[in-house]
This record gives structure tokens, sequence and C-alpha cells, in this order.
């Protein structure tokens, strides 16, 4: 192996342990978060408001963070990013102890605000990378989430009385090292990942040129609605649980392996979509959305929960890789920085909404329309992938 490449696989490596550092922080909160909220809102309907703060503040931050990593280097703006979560994780620890919900929902804007600068490690690894290799590399820092999947939901568990008689108090005070771990292994990025690359923030083609093209649109769309289907249904379960009189632990072990299916297939998702290409798999993990919604409605048991969950974590990984590896395609390296902040803004802005969404529909409709709404995002994402295989023409297949 040349220098070179060791270099790209050291910076893989620690991406990926990054990427499993933030994720086992958003596991944790999705195991707690909506729970959290219905026990410090006065009006119910509220309780997802926090996680949906969350995504938004992701969302808001996404585009800068990408501009200003593209005048600072990717390193430095991880490590604002972790200060942006240190400090959300102690005033979270601070808002569970006081039992005030204004002040939690400020401390998930915070950590939304990491997630935003976070959310491109996995752009990171593809920056120095050949075409051909791309998805690999996006998938093997996605493969760093595995971590958060044994880690996340069972410090929500394990800690949630950590300090009694405040309920998840514990958990955000094991959440500030999470991130100041995180915090300490950017400082071993390699030098390269410094060092500004991505040019002038806005030289290269106008970016309604670069959104007006298909495989933009496509990447866009099926990246928007794959994580915002994810988001509906992951986000509502623990309200779901509660709801039909299952205990925590049994809702941390769903979360778990939830989050386990989101990563695991992130080893060879990359292999996959080189093998049979990125739009097949994409169909596929669409198909397994479907499938998540029809075991959902088809019962309340711990295990329609679980496997039903698996299902969502399998098809939001073909999804989201398949879309992050058509967005790579959309650009030239001068136009990453804005391209990629569209994305991503654009992504979460649509997640915010459904993490909203999950909790009023949750308390105001119930478990089954939950999963409904879910279905005319699948069928869109369904028709796109149909539309771009097949009256898109294209040079390369895909």
């Amino acid at each position: 192996m040349t220098p070179t490449n060791n270099r790209q696989g050291a910076k893989v490596f620690l991406l990926a342990l990054c990427q499993g550092l933030m994720m086992t922080g958003n596991s944790l909160l999705m195991a707690s978060s909506a729970l959290i909220g219905h026990q410090l809102a006065t009006n119910k309907v509220l309780a997802t408001l926090p996680l949906a703060l969350q995504f938004l503040s992701t969302m808001l931050t996404s585009i800068p963070a990408s501009l200003l990593m593209g005048r600072i280097g990717r390193r430095l703006g991880f490590m604002l990013g972790s200060v942006l979560g240190i400090c959300g994780a102690v005033v979270g620890t601070f808002a569970i102890l006081s039992g005030s919900f204004p002040v939690y929902c400020l401390a998930t804007v915070l950590i939304g605000s990491f997630n935003g600068f976070a959310t491109y490690y996995r752009f990171a690894a593809a920056d120095d990378v050949a075409a051909a290799y791309r998805s690999r590399a996006i998938s093997l820092v996605l493969a760093g989430g595995v971590i958060a999947a044994f880690i996340g939901p069972n410090l929500a568990n394990w800690t949630r009385d950590l300090i009694a008689p405040a309920v998840f108090a514990g958990s955000f005070a094991a959440l500030v090292g999470v991130y100041v771990l995180s915090l300490l292994l950017q400082l071993f990025l390699p030098s390269g990942a410094a060092t500004p690359t991505m040019g002038i923030a806005w030289s290269g083609r106008k970016l309604q040129r670069i959104a007006a093209q298909p495989i933009f649109l496509a990447a866009v769309i099926c990246g928007m609605l794959g994580y915002a289907v994810m988001t509906l249904i992951m986000t509502a379960t623990p309200l779901a649980m509660r709801v039909h009189d299952h205990i925590f632990s049994d809702t941390a072990f769903v979360i778990q392996w939830h989050v386990f299916a989101m990563f695991a297939p992130s080893f060879v998702t990359g292999h996959l979509i080189n093998r049979f290409g990125v739009l097949n798999i994409m169909v596929c993990g669409a198909l397994l959305d479907a499938l998540c919604v029809a075991v959902n409605l088809g019962g309340n048991a711990v295990w329609h929960f679980w496997a039903a969950l698996m299902l969502l974590g399998l098809g939001w990984n073909f999804l989201f890789v398949g879309a992050s590896t058509l967005l790579t395609n959309t650009h030239t390296p001068e136009e990453r920085a804005k391209t990629q902040g569209l994305n991503d803004f654009l992504v979460f802005t649509t997640v915010a909404a459904a993490a909203l969404s999950a909790g009023a529909l949750q308390h105001s409709l119930g478990w089954q329309w939950v999963n409904i709404a879910a279905i005319p995002a699948i069928i869109v994402v369904t028709l796109t992938l149909a539309w771009f295989k097949y009256l898109v023409p294209r040079p390369v297949p895909v």
C-alpha cells in the first residue's frame, strides 16, 4: 500500500470512529428524547419538538458548516462542531435537572448544530478518493455507526437513573464524555484533512444549474424522503411502545438493533453498489421501507417493533449511501462545498418536519397513522428511481 493510501486509510478509520461517537449520541437521543420531551412538556403533542429542533438546527447549520470547512478545512470544522456538542450535552443535563422544557430544546439545538458539521464525515472520506471507490469510502465511514448500536441505547438505559430522581440526566452527563472523546480523536486526523481543499466557496457553475441536473434531483429526493421515512417511524417508536405498555429496556433493545441495521450493512453496501448498481440497491431500500410499514401495521408486540425497525434501518442504509454516492457525481471539486451544503440543507429540512410530525401524529391519531403517513414518501422514492433509471439518458450506467 502506498503512503497516500495509508494516509487515506487512516483518515477513513478516524472518521469512522468519529461517526460512531456522533451516532452514539444520536442513538441515545433516538431512544430517550421523545420520552424526555413527553416528561418535560406541558402539552404532550410537543413531545418530539426537541428532536425536531435538533434536525432543524442540523439543517440550518449544514450550509454554513460546509462553506466554513471549504475555507478552514475539515478538521477545524469538525472540532468546532464537537465543542457545540459538548455544550449541548452540558445544557441538556442542566435542563433535565431543572425540569425545563425550553432549556432542553436549546440543548437539542446545540447538538443538532454539532450534527450539522458531523454529517460531512462521509463526504470527507470521499474527498481524495477515485470515483470507483467513493461509495466504499462513504459506506466504511457510516459503518462506524455500528459502535453506536451497542453503546447509545444501552448507555441511555444504564444511566437513565444515575442522577435520581431526574430521569435521563445521567444519560446526558455521559454524553459529555462521548463528545469530548470525539474532539480528541479529531486532533489526530491527518494534516491533509485540515487543509482547505474545496477552493473558493462559490466558484464553478451556478448552484441553480447544478441543482437542475437529473442526477442531483434523484439524489436529493431519495435522500430527503428516505431519511424522512426513517425519522418519522423511528421518532414515534418510543412513544408507541410506551402507549402499548412496553418497558424502556425493550425500547432500548429495539432502537439498538435499529441502529445496528442502519450501519452494519455499510461494510458491504459499497461493494453491493459496485456489483449491482446504485439504483438497484436504492430500489431495494425503498422495498425494505415498505416491508417495515407492513410489519408495523401487523401488530404491536415487541417483535413487531424489532423486526420493523430492523427493516427500516436496512432501507435507510441502502437509500442514504446510494443517494450520497449519486451526489458525489454531481459536482466538480470547487463546487463541492455548496453542492453538499444544499443537499444536506434540503435533507434535514425534510427530516425536521418528519420528526415534528411524528409526535403530533402519534399523540393525535395513533401508531397506525404514523406508518400510513410514510407510504406516499416511499411511493415517490420508487417513482423517482424508476424515472431516473428508465427515462433519463446518461453516458455511464449507475
